[in-house]
């Protein structure tokens, strides 16, 4: 812009009285903008023109609107005489007369740096230093001020300063930059290291005009991670403030406007740049939120690099003590008392992927839900479908949640957690496809300075929440949320993985009865296994996730009986019993989600199973009788945990505790027992022997229903020549009873016992016993009309009753020899003699001499005798023995060197 000196004609200022203001802005080298003091707003404010004297014009950028304008450049030395005045005059104050006054209502005044007329006059300076001209046109002789300024430009002239220099002022034009053809890409040129810039224009608190040096790139900046109130433009092309706008805009504008600062560049989405104003006397954007002219943005704070962490805390400050745009502001906890808002609790359970019951320190349970996070859910078709399938269950069905719940589940259960309410979020009722909740207490939970939330999105195994601009009810440490969601989507964790979504094929078997029946005896002979409870149905009734087995199972605490809980029964509700709710509480605290080992010694006819549960080495069934929550029942005679439950029964008992409250103690009758003696069945079965294993067990298919066996082969085999199976189309899994097909070229019934690859899948052939790896190529599904409904499995598993098996290699291989040679292939006679841990042990006779084969192995010095205590079977341990001394006196196999039990016999693999 240039300015000139009043035309003669203009009427002169009635009296040019001295004013004080503030300069706000340098326009040009003869023009300023000055502001007075701020009272309860955005101050007044006027332009003065440098009076007599003219500087040049800056550049002008072409109007939008008129596509036939080209840009206007700066005048010679224009640039520098508005540096000139600018790093000279902003945020100072002056005084300044009004000299002239025109009719369009320009003023043409002197100025004067400082308070008053004795200051620095801002003219003359100019023209001293070459920058400016002096309007010689209409000069009065008598005008001192005016001759000083002829004089002054005369020296300079001689001095050659400025515009006076030799050589012209091209040099001093600026090539201004208005538009960046690729925003973006000069954004991540800067690799976000400060640039200097001048602030030139504000056109609210938080987006400016800058201009970027030394290249001159003229830019509007947005500031990073926060919003101020703006100004709206309505169809009339006037502006309406929104509330604090204008208060905003001048807080930056007081502080920003003209001032050399420095940017950080940091993004650039949808051709915004996004921006950090730095400024020796702190960071804008931090004193906005402070002052309450601004809002936290979630969607720009995720590039702020100066610590988002600082702009929460600023505004956090701001909405406490309720300034400016916070005035109504309502914190989301306000209703609640400081003890409600931040706990230490206990973790009892783990609800889905986002929720979990935790234990005050009063003893009530809350259900905290964590704050800003979303666990995965189901998409698309799959979320319509999910209603309509009766066996959907959310912790198996939906991808990744069971990986989220057993993170959580592992990482808390059962400790103290650090709980900090950030919100209520209040019930809603059912919408059109949406579900009703009730109110939720949502929280930041951490353990040992670990946000959960924050772990769990980090994995990929939650999402978080996006929210209104205006929607305060949110995580307390939601930037840190989204920090962890951008990391995981990088790094392609959990759900944002774009590898194949994880599948849990978990079969419930709870209340199956034929499908428990066939998995029992797996159950019992592996001893204690691994499994996580579920749920707690009552004190001794629970529901058990088998991780080896991927199986869900009801389970019944055995050796007890516990106080029943209250249930629908077809004739009406069942009462519950007393200090049934306080037994399944006690269990609930102990086990629920917790890993626990169970032992499965049988089933009911329901298909539940029956056992004993131990948790870090306690015995639950006896932890509750030891707390006086049940009794024990007579079946626990049988176990070897039998005593230490008499014993701790006792002692509750004696005390009247609980459920002994009201026991009355009997009379003592004395009663003379007379004791049965059992003897010895031999019942001996005609059986053929298909399988001889390498631990000396026999697998043998009964005679009586081996017609049956024939007619099902034959009939399956005529089917599969008839419609033989596609190659590859079975997939293989754990568990499963499919068709595999033979060395021989045929096909059999068999069962999957572990998928190592599509090439080494392990079978088991269930009508003969035998084990094979074969490829996924000669497996086949079975067809309902060929299951083990229609007919079980032919091959049981048996164990030879009264001798032990060596546990040398070379020893065992010479009685598995012997044994494969005398009945493997050929039909023999057996008897169950009593039951074991995973098999009945039986004695085998040959078919034709019945000879007993046991007996043989035993007389032949291969094997040695285990003796058995029950006085049934005394007549035949007895027969054992003696053939065992016989064949020890004739130094037979194991006893050619003589007796060796007297040495350490663990040594030479046996026990006595």
């Amino acid at each position: 812009m240039a300015s000139v000196s009043a035309p003669v004609q203009a009427a002169t200022a009635p009296s040019a009285s001295l004013q004080r203001g503030i300069v706000k802005m340098v326009l040009s080298g003869c023009a300023i903008i000055v502001r007075g003091q701020p009272r309860g707003g955005p101050p007044p404010e006027r332009q003065i023109n440098l009076s007599n004297i003219r500087a040049g014009a800056m550049a002008r950028r072409a109007a939008q609107s008129q596509p036939d304008t080209k840009d206007t450049p700066d005048e010679p030395w224009a640039f520098q005489a508005r540096e000139f005045l600018r790093k000279k005059l902003i945020g100072k104050e002056v005084c300044f007369t009004v000299e002239i006054k025109t009719a369009l209502g320009r003023e043409y005044g002197i100025v004067y740096l400082g308070r008053d007329t004795t200051g620095e006059n801002i003219a003359e300076s100019l023209v001293n230093e070459g920058l400016a001209t002096v309007r010689r046109e209409g000069i009065r002789g008598n005008n001192p001020e005016q001759a000083r300024l002829c004089e002054l430009e005369d020296q300079s002239k001689s001095s050659k300063k400025g515009m006076w220099s030799e050589g012209g002022g091209a040099h001093t034009i600026r090539d201004m930059k208005y538009t960046i053809e690729n925003p973006r890409n000069f954004v991540d040129s800067l690799h976000q290291k400060p640039i200097n810039a001048i602030i030139e224009h504000v056109r609210d608190g938080s987006v400016v005009r800058a201009l970027l040096l030394p290249d001159h790139y003229l830019v509007t900046v947005m500031l990073s991670g926060v919003k101020c109130p703006s100004f709206k433009r309505e169809a009339d092309g006037t502006e309406t403030p929104e509330s604090f706008a204008a208060e905003a805009k001048f807080f930056t504008e007081s502080r920003l406007l003209q001032r050399d600062v420095q940017i950080i560049l940091e993004s650039c989405p949808n051709q915004i740049i996004l921006g950090t104003i730095l400024h020796p006397n702190g960071n804008i954007t931090e004193l906005l939120l402070k002052e309450g002219f601004a809002r936290c943005v979630d969607w720009s704070m995720a590039v702020y690099t100066q610590g988002a962490e600082k702009l929460r805390a600023a505004e956090r400050s701001a909405k406490e003590r309720k300034v400016r745009i916070w005035r109504d502001y309502v914190a989301p906890t306000a209703n609640l008392d400081q003890k409600d808002r931040q706990f230490v609790a206990k973790v009892m359970q783990v609800v889905n992927a986002d929720a979990m019951v935790v234990k005050l320190n009063s003893g009530e349970y809350k259900t905290i839900h964590l704050s800003s996070i979303r666990p995965p859910r189901m998409e698309g078709e799959q979320e319509k479908n999910k209603d309509k399938d009766k066996r959907f269950r959310p912790i198996y069905d939906i991808p990744y949640m069971f990986e989220a719940r057993e993170f959580l589940r592992k990482k808390l259960i059962g400790k103290k957690v650090n709980v900090t309410v950030d919100y209520i979020r209040a019930a809603t009722g059912p919408g059109e496809g949406t579900p009703a909740f009730s109110e939720r207490t949502c929280a930041t939970v951490t353990i040992g300075g670990i946000n959960i939330a924050e772990a769990l999105v980090s994995k990929g195994l939650a999402t978080v929440i996006r929210y209104r601009q205006d929607d305060d009810q949110r995580s307390s440490h939601y930037d840190e949320l989204l920090a962890a969601e951008a990391r995981a989507i990088k790094n392609g964790k959990g759900l944002h993985s774009k590898k194949e979504v994880p599948i849990h094929r978990v079969a419930d078997i709870s209340g199956e009865t034929q499908k428990a029946k066939q998995f029992l005896p797996f159950l019992q002979r592996a001893g204690r296994s691994e499994a996580v409870v579920e749920y707690v149905f009552s004190g001794s009734r629970l529901k058990l996730y088998m991780p080896k087995e991927t199986c869900l199972i009801t389970f019944l605490l055995a050796g007890i009986e516990c106080p029943r809980s209250s249930r629908n029964l077809p004739g009406g509700m069942q009462v519950a019993e007393p200090f049934s709710d306080e037994a399944m509480l006690f269990t609930k605290e102990l086990v629920l989600q917790r890993e626990v080992e169970v032992e499965v010694e049988s089933m009911d006819k329901a298909g539940n199973f029956i056992g004993w549960l131990h948790i870090e080495g306690l015995n639950l069934s006896v932890a509750l009788v030891e707390n006086a929550l049940s009794k024990v029942h007579f079946t626990a005679e049988r176990s070897t945990y039998y005593k230490t439950l008499v014993s701790a029964e006792e002692g509750c008992r004696q005390r009247k505790e609980k459920v002994w409250a009201n026991y009355e103690e009997k009379p003592v009758e004395e009663v003379v027992h007379v004791t049965e003696e059992k003897e010895r069945v031999a019942n001996y079965r005609p059986v053929f022997v298909t399988e001889i294993t390498d631990t000396l067990h026999v697998y043998a298919q009964d005679v009586e229903t081996g017609g049956q066996l024939e007619s099902l082969m034959e009939t399956m085999r005529a089917e599969i020549a008839a419609q033989p199976p596609v190659e590859g189309s079975y997939a293989a899994r754990r568990g499963d009873y499919c068709l595999a097909k033979f060395a021989d070229g045929e096909w059999y019934r068999a069962r999957v016992e572990k998928v190592e690859s599509p090439a080494k899948v392990h079978v088991f052939y269930i009508d003969y016993g035998n084990r094979e790896v074969v490829s996924s190529t000669r497996l086949a599904a079975m067809p309902p009309a060929f299951s083990t409904r229609i007919l079980p499995a032919q091959a049981t598993e048996y164990a030879f009753a009264f001798i032990q098996v060596p546990q040398d290699d070379d020893a065992r291989a010479d009685v598995v020899d012997c044994v494969v040679r005398d009945i493997q292939n050929s039909q023999c006679v057996l008897n169950v003699e009593y039951s074991g841990v995973t098999c009945p042990h039986v004695t085998v006779k040959f078919g034709d001499t019945k000879d007993d084969v046991g007996l043989g192995l035993v007389k032949e010095g291969l094997v040695m005798v285990d003796v058995r205590k029950e006085k049934y079977l005394q007549k035949i341990v007895m027969e054992y023995l003696n053939s065992q001394e016989s064949a020890k006196s004739a130094r037979l196999n194991i006893w050619r060197y003589g007796d060796f039990r007297a040495d350490d016999a663990d040594e030479f693999g046996y026990r006595r």
